[in-house]
């Protein structure tokens, strides 16, 4: 099957997710504390793929340019929270509808989606298992995002679908990903692979995290982190073996 095939398949799920996500934010909604800990179960998973999975194994040959990807990695993402800061501050579109909120999802989304095809160039493994992660990152977004879509009024279908819509995104940027980042040297695979693994760590750290400790936190949701960091490790090890 061709790589871009591949990869395409295993992002089925986090369309899927998103949809059902869609479905449940509609249909009835869940409450803060369960958000929290979806949150930090899904930044659990996240943390342990991108530790586990993106940082290259040959630490040693690969340092000076994973250092350098660290260090763009950093301004990048900078640049990244100034822009969304002003996106998230934009006035809702026509009907109410959040336009900041859904313009930070999709540019989400869409460097997700690039650090995805870039662990399938990788090794197909890693791919996968980063897949995995991302598909419930997709599930606690849908959630969220449709719950405040749909709070602003629109049609219950149109809220629904704009999870879906949003994932879309995740998959198409998977796939350029893989076609771009696979015929790249191994230099600057490798510094974009540091970008890549700062970018994930941004996701736990300044998003993931951040949003779910607006609630009050619970012994619960604490331990939801660690539990998603061991589901990820021993799924790691049954792959191995």
């Amino acid at each position: 099957m061709a790589p871009a095939l591949v990869v395409l398949l295993f992002t089925l799920p986090a369309l899927l997710a998103a949809t059902v996500g869609g479905i449940v934010a509609v249909r009835r909604p869940p409450s803060p504390a369960v958000t929290a800990a979806i949150q930090h179960f899904a930044a659990g998973i996240v943390f342990a793929a991108t530790a586990l999975e993106l940082l290259p194994k040959e630490r040693t040959e690969a340092a000076i340019p994973v250092i350098v990807g660290f260090a763009i990695g950093i301004a990048l993402m900078l640049g990244l929270r100034i822009l969304e800061q002003k996106l998230e501050g934009r006035s809702g579109g026509a009907g109410g509808i959040p336009t900041g909120l859904l313009l930070v999802t999709a540019l989400d989304f869409t460097i997700d989606g690039l650090v995805l095809g870039m662990a399938f160039a990788a090794g197909e493994k890693s791919g996968i298992l980063l897949a995995v992660a991302l598909t419930l990152e997709v599930l606690f977004v849908a959630l969220s995002v449709t719950t405040e879509v749909a709070g602003s009024g629109v049609r219950r279908l149109l809220a629904v679908a704009t999870a879906p819509g949003l994932a879309l995104v995740l998959c198409a940027a998977a796939v350029l990903g893989r076609l771009f980042f696979g015929s790249l040297s191994p230099f600057p695979f490798a510094v974009l692979l540091g970008v890549g693994i700062v970018a994930m760590l941004y996701l736990v750290t300044e998003e993931l995290l951040v949003e779910a400790h607006e609630v009050e936190e619970t012994h619960w949701s604490v331990a939801a982190f660690f539990l998603g960091f061991l589901l990820f490790l021993v799924i790691e090890m049954l792959v191995e073996n």
